[in-house]
């Protein structure tokens, strides 16, 4: 029995992974558009940006909601080490974006006890949020 539920875990994992295949390097931006999707992506600033402790638990606590069933892609990420320039924006501690089939699957997220839990454990980590949302 054990053997069957490996094999079933690695073709299941299998299977992930190929959906995946059109964000290979060599697929181009016109084949993985994105169509009939609501993007949520969500910037904070730490309290205390240099306080790796805190930016642990943020990261596990973002980490936490990706649990939540309407998110369909997500990405949880740190300022890149791209030039500065005046357009860019390297000042905050956490990015975190995830994408919904719809606004009906957003609005669900809001309200999950996932979702509201982490607020309530982490709000005091940061002093500022912005969240930006987007549909096509």
């Amino acid at each position: 029995m054990k053997n069957r539920r490996s094999f079933l875990k690695k073709t299941a994992a299998g299977l992930a992974l190929a959906g995946l295949f059109p964000f290979s390097k060599n697929a181009s931006a016109g084949e993985i558009k994105l169509t009939d999707a609501l993007i949520h992506h969500v910037f904070f600033w730490l309290k205390e940006p240099d306080n790796e402790a805190h930016k642990k638990q943020l990261l596990d606590a973002l980490n936490k909601l990706l649990e939540i069933k309407t998110i369909k892609l997500s990405h949880i990420g740190l300022p890149a080490g791209t030039e500065n320039r005046d357009v860019v924006d390297h000042s905050y501690s956490v990015s975190y974006m995830v994408m919904f089939d719809s606004q009906a699957d957003q609005d669900a997220y809001q309200v999950d006890p996932i979702h509201l839990k982490f607020v309530e454990d982490n709000q005091h980590l940061w002093n500022k949020v912005i969240v930006y949302d987007s549909t096509d």
